[in-house]
């Protein structure tokens, strides 16, 4: 077994065992860390934060 990705192997466990569904949830989280880490400077700060 390789080296693999950590999304590779992810991709695999999703289509072995038809997990589709989980793939919503994943991209979303992923976009609210990224929101949370880049705006963590901004004057848009306070207004995130106040969501959670």
């Amino acid at each position: 077994m390789g080296n693999k990705s950590i999304v590779v192997e992810f991709w695999e466990f999703l289509r072995i065992r038809k997990r589709y569904w989980l793939l919503p949830i994943v991209i979303m989280l992923f976009l609210l860390g990224f929101l949370i880490v880049f705006t963590e400077g901004s004057a848009v700060a306070p207004f995130i934060y106040a969501l959670f």
